[in-house]
């Protein structure tokens, strides 16, 4: 079945079993809509409220029903495996909308919330910035490694402009010369490093240890120079400059470990190594940016 890892795992929220499912494809939770309904409304049969509402969503011609995909999970009931309605975020995200439900009103107005805060960060992009810095520290990292994950964000972009002056294209193409540079330097695809992590969907730089970061830097960094230095065209002729620009942090790498006798990459993730909560408060309130006083 595709790229899905059948490994069916439960989510708990609010006391109730969510089913779920990995794509590792794409990359994608899918989650039972049958269960979260269940957790929206007061339905003693959620099974039937799902086909009930589904039915009312196809006669209105909703496109909330092109979300819903039939794959096999396991019942609660019996443990084996039946196909059952699931949806990714976005699709369980338009599939609350149309719950009508007190239980869902709360979400609809976070979405709401969310939705508005999106607009606001395209009418004033800074505040995209601000909050990516705010939600740093809140999870518990480091001021010393936000600031060198920032500068991994700005040689990131400097790099993605080199590959689309140089024909590469946006999408699939990145993807793969971002696989060439990372098996240059850390002997692993992205997916592979993400597994080494224990990652599904998180962000991989975001669960980088700072040599990690700095390597994986030095190695999109060199990528870009060689890139604007050699003027390679298309995919395939910005390959070469991938593996070249990985091979510099590649010996890099090397050089660390032959000197400290340790490995550089760890399947620690930013849970280790961001500090907790309660370590950084104090710095909070010089640090943070209050949004309310941005025009």
């Amino acid at each position: 079945m595709r790229g899905f890892k059948m490994d069916n795992e439960v989510k708990i929220f609010e006391g109730n079993q969510i089913r779920s499912l990995w794509d590792n494809e794409k990359e994608e939770w899918y989650f039972s809509i049958a269960d979260i309904i269940g957790v929206l409304t007061d339905s003693k049969d959620f099974g039937a409220y799902w086909r009930k509402l589904k039915q009312r969503l196809k006669k209105e011609g909703s496109e909330v029903v092109t979300f819903c995909h039939a794959l096999k999970l396991k019942s609660p009931k019996d443990g084996k495996s039946y196909k059952t309605d699931v949806a990714n975020v976005q699709g369980i995200f338009r599939i609350i909308q149309s719950v009508p439900s007190p239980k869902a009103e709360p979400f609809k107005m976070w979405l709401a919330e969310v939705g508005k805060e999106r607009i606001d960060e395209i009418i004033d992009p800074e505040l995209t910035i601000d909050r990516a810095l705010e939600t740093y520290v809140q999870k518990g990292y480091s001021r010393e490694w936000i600031n060198q994950r920032l500068q991994a964000i700005q040689v990131r972009k400097e790099l993605t402009d080199a590959w689309q002056d140089h024909g590469v294209e946006e999408g699939k193409e990145y993807a793969i010369l971002t696989n060439e540079i990372s098996k240059a330097w850390s002997g692993m695809t992205t997916r592979e490093y993400k597994d080494f992590k224990g990652l599904k969907k998180q962000n991989l730089r975001d669960n980088m240890s700072s040599t990690e970061l700095i390597l994986n830097m030095l190695a999109e960094a060199a990528t870009k120079d060689i890139t604007n230095a050699t003027n390679p065209y298309g995919l395939e002729e910005n390959r070469q400059a991938a593996r070249d620009g990985g091979k510099i942090a590649g010996n890099a790498r090397k050089e660390i470990e032959e000197h400290t006798g340790k490995a550089v990459i760890t399947s620690q993730n930013a849970i280790d190594f961001g500090k907790l909560i309660s370590d950084v408060t104090k710095e909070l309130p010089e640090n943070r940016i209050d949004r309310s006083k941005k025009k």
